[in-house]
């Protein structure tokens, strides 16, 4: 629009000059047309100029990345550069308004120096015909520039976080994942020319991530950075509701002072009567087990139907005697205990014996529970016992206080959400178990604890594979959890997945790359997919905004037959649009490919 506007201007001047009859001015004009017409004509010549070197040089910076990674990978050797060099530019190289010959284009190999950096510099030039210069004698314009590519100062670290949930098991989702890995550890192996140029972490989650009871040949059990304070909790709608116990058992109504040896469990997972007992007790979200419910020998917890008729009567002798033992948690009360274990028993220590009646004629008053009557004549006494309630200790019984109270040694490796606001961060969880929130990471009894472990930075390929060989699905959706974790092991000064230390002289380039096949469905608080949303978004901006440890961020969403909405705090925690849905388990190869593709190239960009 800009060049014929000014074209139509000149067209009007010229005619207003043919028809001038004011002779001095038609020749000032003649005289001043004469370079604005040039220099008019002379922007255009330079704007295209300007074009045709900007297609070069987007062509040079790949041929120079592409001759970068094939030198370093061995498909070519140092003689092949200059003619490799020519064939990529020329496949590469797009605007056909200039001329670039086979003849202008080189390339120069330079081995690693002192600081091992080698580098590959690729220079063209070419000239493109003028359209209004020509008039000033210039008939062409030379252009050129050139790109150069630097490796060997390079390392990576890349943190492998993959979707472990039930659903993986579903359109072979999981074992498409599985191949797809490991290909690109097997790929990012090769890049490993010297020791330290690539280390890669493995990260399965669930809801949970399970880092294993014992690491470095040594157990976890005792790390300082555990906080076992939920682990060792009682059950939470309990202390919340001042223990609102009131059960019917056979026409008598027990309080939470009333249960001891003997009587009925004072929880239920349904409310409705049990044909055993008929006890009818209010929805709490578990049963009793006749020990902690993680002790060897207790009854499965999740098949009612293998538990006999006493088992929902409180044990009246022998180790657990008086124990009131939690089982799994349904997640009716609080959805983020969904199949959580309560790692402990309460014991019964009698608290007080009332007198009911007495007398001749005395006997146990209807519906009085723990009543019981002795003696003769008038020496005869009916009394209620009561009880109180200790959860995992016995004040007066050191043996029942160690049956009622689990040794961590029990845990079997599952790590639930940090404190908030610590679960957004990557913040070194530190020693100390007091104040709130806590900085530490808290151990949790889940019943789908993942078989596979979290696998901290390392270049031993096999090791990594085996971990992700051993990845079974189950459980529900925690994306931050394991993205915490990915980041986590990114960290060279905090634990406790510390990455090796990063040497001097050295590029370090950090990535995470995240696969879920599903949307957000429950974390440490909550099965709102909006609220664990909003928790992995900070997450998100807080690795973002880390320049001090850049990380660039990939991610995958497998949705298959567009069965979700796209996850928007997926697409959002993406670096510069690094975010890939796939409709089908076949194109997880090629979503990682994708990946290795772009890693290639920000590997061996200056």
């Amino acid at each position: 629009m800009f060049v014929t506007a000014i074209f139509n201007r000149l067209r009007t001047a010229a005619r207003r000059f043919a028809g001038a009859d004011q002779g001095n001015i038609a020749v000032i004009f003649a005289l001043a047309s004469v370079p604005v017409v040039t220099f008019v004509g002379a922007a255009i010549d330079y704007s295209r100029v300007n074009a045709a070197r900007s297609s070069m040089q987007a062509a040079l910076d790949s041929t120079a990345l592409m001759l970068s990674k094939d030198l370093t990978n061995g498909t070519i050797s140092t003689s092949d550069i200059e003619a490799r060099a020519k064939t990529y530019f020329a496949s590469l190289y797009t605007d056909k308004s200039g001329t670039v010959s086979a003849s202008d284009v080189h390339a120069s190999y330079t081995p690693k120096d002192s600081s091992g950096i080698a580098t590959i510099q690729v220079n063209a030039s070419g000239t493109l015909p003028t359209d209004f210069l020509k008039m000033a004698g210039l008939p062409t314009l030379k252009f050129g520039t050139s790109s150069t590519a630097a490796w060997g100062n390079s390392r990576m670290r890349v943190a492998m976080v993959l979707d472990n949930t039930g659903s993986m098991d579903q359109n072979n989702k999981m074992a498409a994942m599985q191949k797809a890995a490991k290909d690109m550890i097997d790929t990012l192996s090769t890049y490993n020319n010297a020791a330290g140029d690539v280390y890669i972490s493995i990260v399965p989650f669930a809801k949970d991530v399970n880092f294993g009871t014992a690491s470095d040949g040594s157990s976890n059990v005792n790390a300082s950075w555990i906080n076992w304070t939920e682990w060792e909790a009682e059950p939470r709608i309990l202390t919340d509701k001042n223990y609102p116990i009131n059960v019917t058992y056979n026409n008598i109504t027990y309080t939470w002072a009333d249960i001891g040896p003997g009587a009925p469990c004072p929880f239920d997972t349904s409310g409705s009567s049990r044909p055993t007992n008929n006890s009818t007790v209010r929805t709490y979200g578990f049963v009793c087990m006749d020990r902690p419910a993680t002790i060897t020998g207790s009854p499965s917890p999740t098949d009612l139907s293998k538990l006999s008729t006493n088992k929902y009567l409180i044990p009246s002798s022998g180790t657990y005697a008086g124990m009131i033992c939690p089982g799994l948690d349904s997640g009716a009360n609080y959805p983020g205990k969904s199949r959580i274990f309560y790692n402990g028993c309460y014991t019964s220590v009698v608290d007080q014996t009332i007198v009911l009646t007495s007398g001749w004629n005395a006997s146990c008053p209807t519906g009085k529970p723990n009543c019981q009557c002795s003696g003769n004549g008038n020496n005869r006494q009916c009394k209620q016992t009561t009880y109180k309630h200790y959860w995992r200790n016995h004040p007066t019984d050191s043996a029942q206080a160690a049956a009622a109270a689990p040794g961590h040694g029990t845990w079997t490796g599952c790590i639930n959400d940090r404190d908030q606001a610590y679960d957004t961060t990557n913040v070194d969880p530190g020693s100390s178990t007091g104040g709130t929130p806590s900085k530490q990471f808290y151990a949790e009894q889940w019943a789908d604890c993942l078989p596979s472990t979290v696998t901290a930075m390392s270049n031993q390929w096999q090791t990594l594979k085996d971990q992700i060989t051993a990845m079974k699905a189950s459980g529900n959706t925690n994306q931050a959890v394991g993205l915490a974790w990915g980041w986590q092991s990114l960290s060279t000064t905090n634990g406790p997945v510390k990455a090796p230390q990063k040497e001097t002289g050295y590029i370090y380039k950090d990535y995470i790359v995240l696969l879920s096949d599903g949307l957000n469905t429950q974390n440490r608080w909550s099965t709102s997919q909006s609220a664990i949303d909003a928790r992995q978004k900070i997450l998100c901006q807080n690795i973002q905004a880390d320049k001090d440890n850049p990380v660039t961020v990939f991610t995958i969403q497998v949705n298959i037959n567009n069965g979700d909405p796209q996850s928007q705090v997926l697409k959002d925690c993406a670096t510069n649009g690094s975010f890939q849905m796939i409709t089908n388990s076949d194109q997880t190869s090629d979503a990682f490919k994708n990946i290795l593709t772009q890693i290639s190239k920000l590997r061996v960009a200056r």
